[in-house]
C-alpha cells in the first residue's frame, strides 16, 4: 500500500500470536523475499545492471573519491585473488584495525568473495594505548593471518606489539610503520595463479563472513560468528517490509562504525543489496567532528538517514539555524531510522515539522531491535506510528518467544535465519546462550505497546541479565532503574551503576561530571563539589519518596572521583559501562557503600 503521509509503498504490521506453555510466540504474517546465497552475488548483479553507478565514495581532499559497481567488482576480484594466493581461507581471519574507508570496504568484500572471515575492530583499541589490552585479547583469540590498517604510521604503536610478530601487515599509507608493511596497492594487483571462480563456488550460506566482537558490557567481548546466511537473510527480511528500497536505489551518508553490526552489516549491506550508494561520513556526532558531518551531508545527502538519538539531537539543533543543511537533508529523504536508545519525542516532532516545511511530506520514521548475534534486525517498526520508543514487530522469518515475568514484562528470546550459530572458540558460552528449543537468550526485556494487539508492537524494557535479587528476595530491574536514576539526576552525573545483589537495599555508584571534582572529599580521596553532593542527595530523596516498593527505592550512594577506566575494561568501545568489571574492580568501594558509618556515604 502507498502511505498517504510518507508517500512510500509500505507493508503494514501483521502479527500472529500463540499462547503456549509458559510463553507467547510472535511471528510475522508478511511473506519473506527471496534470499541471496552470498553477498558477492549482489556485487555481481549491480556490476552487470548498473556498472557506472557509484557504490562507494569518501572525501579526498576537497573532492571525493568514487568507486562504481563495475570498478568495485574488479578490485574485489583482484584482492580476493591476492588473498587466495597467500593461502587464506576460513581458518585464517583478517583483522581490520582502522575505521570506515573505501579500502576497508573493498578488503572486507574481497574476503567475503574468497571465503575469508574479517574481524573489524574498534579503532580506539589500536589508537589509545590504554585500550591495547582489548586489542591483545582479540588478536590472541582469533590469531589472524593478515592485518589491515589504513595508516601504518598512525597505528604504529599498536602494530609494534609482539602479538603482531609473524603476521603480514597491509596498509594504505605505509609511511611511519613500526615494522615491515605491505602496501594495499599490491593487493589490488591480484594474482593470476588464483582460482577465483572455484573459490567463490565454495562460498555458501554457512561460510563465516565476519567475526564481530560484542562491546563487552557485561563480560569480555565475545566473537560472533556472522555467516553469509545471516547477512543475506537479514536483507531479505528488511526488503520484505520496506519495499520502497527496491523501487529506487537508496543513498546514505553514514558515519556509523563498521566494527559494529549496525553500520557494518545492516547499512553497508542494505546499499549493496539494492544497488545503492554509500558516502562515507568521516565525521561523527561529537563536538570535535560534527562540523565535518554537516559538511558531508550537504555535499552528499541521502534518501535514508541512520543515526543514534544523540546524533539526531545534534542535527536538529544545527538545522534550526543552518538552512543549507536542512534543505539538503530533507529534500529527498524517504526514511529516518534510529537505534541504540529511544529518540526523545521532542526531537522526533521537530524532525517531522522540518520535513514538512522542506518537502511537504514526513519520511517514514522507524526503529528496530537487534544485537550483534542477530545480524542485527529482528524486530522492526515498518509502518508510520507517530511516536518514539517502539521497537516494532517480528520481521518475516523470525520467531519471537516472550516469557512473562508477572508484571506485564517479558523476557525476549529469538530464533530465525539471521541468528548466529555461536561464538568463536567458545562452545561453553554458545551452549549457555541458546535455550532447549534453540532460541537465543537475548537478556533483554520488552513490553507490549497494547496488551490486546501485538501489531502495535513492543517497547524495550531493560536488561533481564542485569536484574538481581535483594536479600529479601525482591527482584530489582537494574537496567530500568539505572535509566530512571540518570533521568532523576540529569545534569549532575555522567553515569551510575546500580548495586545491591544479595544486599538489603539498593545503592548507586555515581560517576560525577568531570567539572564537579572539587570542593569536599569523595569516597576515594579526591574532592567533589559540595553543591553537587547536596544536589544529588536532594534528588535521591525526591526519587525515594516517589518509589513504589523496595525494588525501586535507591537508599544509598557513593560518588566516585575516578572515572570508568578504559584500560581496565570498565568502559566498552561503545562508551557504555561494563557493570561487572566496575563492581569487581571496585569491591572495596562496594563494601563502603553498605557501611552505614562511612563518611562518604549518602543515605536517603
Amino acid at each position: 500500500m502507498i502511505d498517504a503521509t510518507t508517500r512510500l509503498r509500505i507493508v503494514p504490521h501483521s502479527v500472529s500470536m500463540q499462547q503456549l506453555a509458559g510463553h507467547l510466540l510472535l511471528t510475522s504474517n508478511v511473506p519473506r523475499d527471496p534470499v541471496a546465497r552470498r553477498t558477492p552475488d549482489w556485487l555481481h548483479r549491480w556490476a552487470e545492471q548498473a556498472p557506472d553507478r557509484v557504490f562507494l565514495s569518501e572525501r579526498a581532499g576537497e573532492g571525493w573519491r568514487e568507486v562504481t559497481y563495475a570498478e568495485a567488482l574488479g578490485h574485489v576480484r583482484a584482492i580476493a585473488a591476492a588473498l587466495i594466493a597467500r593461502g587464506l581461507g576460513q581458518d585464517t581471519p583478517i583483522a581490520i584495525l582502522s575505521g570506515n574507508s573505501i579500502d576497508h570496504a573493498l578488503l572486507s568484500l574481497s574476503a567475503q568473495y574468497a571465503g575469508v572471515p574479517t574481524v573489524p575492530l574498534a579503532e580506539q583499541y589500536s589508537l589509545i594505548p590504554e585500550a591495547h589490552a582489548r586489542l591483545v585479547y582479540v588478536i590472541e583469540k582469533v590469531r589472524p593471518r593478515l592485518v589491515f590498517a589504513d595508516d601504518a604510521g598512525r597505528h604504529a604503536g599498536a602494530l609494534a606489539l609482539p602479538q603482531f610478530d609473524g603476521i603480514e601487515i597491509v596498509a594504505t599509507r605505509t609511511e611511519g610503520a613500526s615494522r615491515p608493511v605491505t602496501a594495499f596497492a599490491e593487493l589490488l594487483e591480484g594474482d593470476a595463479s588464483a582460482d577465483i571462480g572455484g573459490r567463490l563456488a565454495m562460498v555458501g550460506p554457512d561460510t563465516v563472513a565476519k567475526i564481530l566482537f560484542t562491546s563487552g558490557s557485561s563480560s569480555d567481548p565475545k566473537g560472533v560468528l556472522t555467516t553469509q546466511r545471516m547477512l543475506c537473510a537479514n536483507q531479505s527480511q528488511l526488503a520484505s517490509v520496506l519495499p520502497f528500497l527496491k523501487e529506487r536505489p537508496p543513498r546514505i551518508c553514514d558515519w556509523l562504525p563498521w566494527n559494529h553490526v549496525f553500520g557494518g552489516s545492516h547499512n553497508v549491506n542494505m546499499m549493496l543489496a539494492h544497488g545503492g550508494t554509500l558516502s562515507i561520513d568521516n565525521g561523527k556526532p561529537t563536538k570535535a567532528l560534527f562540523e565535518e558531518t554537516v559538511r558531508n551531508i550537504i555535499a552528499r545527502p541521502g534518501t535514508l538517514s541512520f543515526n543514534v538519538p544523540a546524533g539526531f539531537s545534534m542535527l536538529v539543533r544545527e538545522m534550526e539555524t543552518n538552512d543549507a543543511l536542512r534543505e539538503a537533508y530533507f529534500r529527498d529523504l524517504d526514511m529516518i531510522f534510529y537505534a541504540g536508545a529511544s529518540l526523545p519525542q521532542d526531537v522526533w516532532t521537530r524532525l517531522e515539522t522540518m520535513a514538512k516545511e522542506v518537502s511537504g511530506r514526513i519520511p517514514l520514521m522507524i526503529s528496530s531491535w537487534g544485537m550483534t548475534e542477530t545480524a542485527p534486525a529482528t524486530i522492526m517498526v515498518h509502518e508510520p506510528i507517530g511516536r518514539s520508543g517502539v521497537i516494532g514487530v517480528p520481521l518475516p522469518g523470525t520467531e519471537v518467544k516472550l516469557i512473562p515475568d508477572g508484571d506485564m514484562r517479558c523476557e525476549l528470546r529469538v530464533k530465525g535465519p539471521n541468528i548466529m550459530p555461536g561464538y568463536f572458540g567458545d562452545p561453553a558460552k554458545t551452549a549457555e546462550v541458546f535455550d532447549e528449543e534453540g532460541f537465543l537468550r537475548t537478556g533483554d526485556a520488552v513490553r507490549f505497546v497494547s496488551g490486546d494487539d501485538p501489531g502495535c508492537g513492543l517497547t524495550f524494557d531493560g536488561r533481564v541479565s542485569e536484574d538481581f535479587k535483594l536479600q529479601t528476595g525482591t527482584w530489582v530491574q537494574a537496567g530500568k532503574l539505572r535509566l530512571e536514576a540518570l533521568e532523576g539526576l540529569r545534569g549532575l552525573v555522567q553515569d551510575v551503576v546500580v548495586c545491591g545483589h544479595d544486599r538489603d537495599a539498593i545503592g548507586l555508584f555515581i560517576f560525577p561530571r568531570p567539572d564537579q571534582l572539587h570542593g569536599i572529599n569523595s569516597s576515594d580521596g579526591a574532592v567533589i563539589n559540595a553543591a553537587l553532593q547536596a544536589g544529588i542527595e536532594t534528588r535521591l530523596r525526591e526519587m525515594a519518596r516517589a518509589a513504589t516498593g523496595s525494588g525501586r527505592r535507591i537508599s544509598r550512594a557513593i560518588i566516585l572521583s575516578e572515572p570508568p577506566s578504559l584500560k581496565d575494561a570498565e568502559i566498552t568501545d561503545k562508551g557504555s559501562l561494563n557493570v561487572r568489571k566496575i563492581i569487581t574492580r571496585r569491591a572495596a568501594l562496594l563494601e563502603r557503600l553498605y557501611d552505614n558509618e562511612d563518611p562518604a556515604l549518602i543515605r536517603v
